[in-house]
């Protein structure tokens, strides 16, 4: 069995290139998980009205979205913050200690660390010793001013290597390469940025990370942030945004998201069953959500599909808009399918991020299928450099029905008939697609 690690300690630096710094606890940082705490700079998008905070059916963790409802025409991040309750991490190390966790007022991260994900999809060696000199470029809008120390906080605590801007690790740059010149910041986004670039840490210790920050959130600037990444010589881009299909989608796709030798990733939504865009694009590795869990299995973690509600849970469907891409041969649509993988995402069974900007300074839990895509995008790292011309969206196509993925067939994220396109299968599925990785054998090609 692989040991599974709830506790998460501070683990030596992994091996690579960087100067390494000791594994340090983060002195006074609160966790405050019952809300924001000191009042924050103001979001640069006009607030909209407030989504009233979800509630997990199988516990009683409650969360809210980082980002205000978009304006019309404007694409939504998809992170998910804890705002109380007990999580599954909390759970696991409330039974190995055999004491109830505080989740309001806890100094400590209350969600999944680097060891436990690495552990739970096969990981653990390929993030000691893949990675270097890869690039994986996390893409969002606007800017946060403390990416790169809320960054040092995550790394420090789980002790994993400096990533920073003067080891060259680090590069934070507007959607046109500026490094000085970057968009109005906010606070919603900046939580998005804090758990992009905490989740590709997690996942690929020894990569570099590349964050270009769109001017704003529409999907014009989005997609200019994609092709400069790309321009840069980042190989993995992960996006955790999108929105409603439109018939503009096509052109999207050519204009911003047929980079062939490149994985791009894309978070598949977290409103249930229904398909949105960018995930649907046929260039790109759409990204489902799954509740994780450790189990006394062989493995060690158990998954199903995440979902809270009709209308809250990971994406998946069948595009109204985009062609069905050459590797993907389920029947049940015509068109493109929303899912091709999938990974953590329900913010009851939620990852540990750092964060400060516009909130008080400290831990917080985080969910949504914006967590899964940066996984995903790290793995393909840990798989090493895509080759010239191929589109690495096939690539677990290739390893369908293989150890090299974990089969998820539980679950379900809204009503389709019982169909495949909204219920866990064994084999493919729209919310979990082929499943979750089992090592880097499903991403590599």
């Amino acid at each position: 069995m692989r040991t599974s690690n709830p506790q998460e300690p501070a683990r030596p630096a992994v091996r690579g290139r960087w100067r390494r710094i000791g594994a340090a606890a983060v002195g006074t940082a609160a966790l405050v998980l019952a809300g924001f705490g000191a009042a924050g700079p103001a979001s640069a998008v006009p607030a909209a009205k407030a989504t009233p905070a979800a509630t997990s059916t199988s516990s009683k963790v409650t969360w809210s979205p980082a980002c205000s409802t978009p304006a019309k025409g404007r694409m939504a991040c998809k992170a998910l913050r804890v705002t109380g309750g007990t999580t599954a991490f909390q759970k696991a190390n409330a039974h190995a200690d055999a004491v109830t966790p505080k989740a309001a007022d806890a100094a400590t991260p209350s969600g999944y660390g680097p060891s436990n994900l690495q552990s739970a999809y096969g990981l653990t060696s390929a993030a000691a010793s893949n990675g270097s000199g890869e690039t994986i470029a996390i893409v969002d809008a606007y800017n946060d001013p403390n990416a790169e120390a809320d960054l040092a906080k995550y790394r420090s605590y789980y002790g994993l290597s400096a990533c920073t801007t003067a080891n060259g690790c680090f590069k934070k740059v507007s959607q046109t390469g500026s490094t000085t010149s970057l968009p109005s910041s906010d606070t919603g986004w900046s939580e998005e940025i804090s758990l992009d670039v905490d989740m590709a840490s997690a996942i690929c210790p020894n990569c570099n990370i590349l964050l270009v920050e769109a001017t704003s959130a529409t999907m014009a600037n989005l997609g200019k942030a994609v092709n400069e990444a790309v321009t840069l010589g980042a190989k993995y881009v992960s996006n955790s945004y999108g929105g409603s299909e439109s018939s503009s989608d096509t052109s999207y796709d050519t204009s911003y998201f047929n980079h062939p030798g490149v994985a791009i990733t894309v978070s598949a939504g977290d409103s249930g069953y229904g398909a949105e865009y960018p995930a649907a694009s046929k260039y790109v590795t759409s990204v489902g959500g799954t509740a994780l869990s450790t189990s006394s299995n062989s493995r060690g973690w158990t998954e199903s599909v995440w979902e809270t509600s009709s209308t809250e849970g990971t994406g998946s469907g069948c595009s109204s808009y985009d062609a069905k891409p050459t590797w993907q041969t389920d029947t049940g649509c015509s068109k493109r399918t929303i899912a091709d993988v999938s990974a953590v995402a329900d913010p009851a069974t939620g990852v540990s991020v750092y964060d400060s900007y516009g909130v008080t300074a400290g831990w917080y839990t985080f969910g949504g299928t914006s967590a899964s895509s940066p996984i995903i995008a790290g793995v393909y790292a840990l798989g090493g450099t895509p080759s010239s011309g191929s589109y690495p969206a096939s690539f677990p196509y290739a390893s369908a029905g293989t150890s090299a993925l974990n089969d998820v067939t539980s679950g379900s994220n809204g009503s389709c008939g019982s169909s495949y396109l909204c219920t866990a299968k064994s084999g493919y599925d729209g919310p979990t697609g082929w499943g979750t990785p089992e090592g880097v054998a499903a991403f590599t090609g």
